[in-house]
């Protein structure tokens, strides 16, 4: 199907509790409603990185609205930005700048709080990445709920770490605190955030040449199949349980299996991580 007529699509970043701004994203409601009331023809990008799954759906309602009046495919929602995968490659690419400089510590993974279930996926990221690197502890706070950063430093120092890195889990800087390693940089730079989104937004063009779609409904069906019992696992295990605050196996052996990635998300990883520059 060709693109209909009418100029090109602007870009429009929509962004939640991930990213509060970040990019010049608009919040899915009004804002959004807003800045399409002089862009007769757009492209939504949502900018989760796999803890806002209501994120396209909110986006979309808004799209729909907004696309009453106008042709179809004048009004696309793009893919999200990015996958709980993603997330965990690009925190990891994270940690690596911080590790690069001579850190032994206990890194802090730092999040604006959202609501539980999105506060529980992050407990199961920290998992993950503390599963592949040589750290010894990974801990979560969450900017504005609880544990605060301040909070969640202290019971690193409480665990035994001698140094504690902030590093962002989000699009959002951490807040400082006091006696922690500065963040080595943002989660993405601004580069790296920009080519995402304008490979979302391209991405979503030559899904509506290609076969039509706009990407509204798949966002809307999707939302109302996540509901609490998604299969994620949040029900046990995320809290602080990660082991990090006990002794931990030594020797080669806990090596190999310390970062060797697990086979279904080893591919991720990789191309996750190659964009975290």
């Amino acid at each position: 199907m060709t693109v209909p007529p009418g100029g090109r699509r602007a870009v429009l970043p929509v962004g939640g509790h991930e990213c509060a701004g970040a990019a010049g994203a608009h919040g899915p409601g009004r804002e959004l409603r807003t800045a399409l009331r002089d862009r007769p023809r757009a492209v939504a990008v949502p900018m989760t990185l796999g803890r806002d799954p209501g994120l396209p759906a909110a986006a979309a309602q808004t799209l729909g609205w907004a696309a009453r009046d106008r042709m179809p495919g004048d009004l696309l929602l793009a893919e999200p930005l990015g996958t709980l995968t993603h997330l965990v490659g690009w925190i990891r690419a994270a940690v690596l700048r911080v590790l690069r400089g001579g850190f032994d510590g206990a890194v802090l993974l730092v999040a604006p709080a959202a609501d539980p279930e999105a506060d529980a996926e992050l407990f199961k990221v920290a998992r993950l990445v503390w599963r592949y690197l040589p750290v010894r502890w990974v801990e979560v706070a969450l900017a504005g709920g609880e544990p605060e950063a301040a909070e969640g430093a202290e019971r690193c120092r409480r665990l035994g770490a001698g140094e504690v890195a902030l590093v962002p889990a989000s699009l959002v800087p951490p807040p400082p605190v006091p006696g922690t390693v500065p963040p080595a940089g943002p989660l993405l730079g601004p580069a790296a955030l920009a080519a995402l989104v304008r490979a979302r937004a391209a991405e979503a063009e030559r899904r509506w040449e290609r076969v039509g779609d706009d990407g509204l409904a798949a966002a809307t069906d999707h939302a109302h199949g996540h509901g609490h019992g998604h299969g994620h696992g949040h029900g046990h295990g995320h809290g602080h349980g990660h082991g990090h605050g006990h002794e931990q196996p030594r020797g080669e052996e806990h090596g190999r299996r310390r970062h060797a990635a697990l086979p279904e998300t080893r591919q991720g990883l990789e191309g996750a991580t190659a964009h975290g520059g």
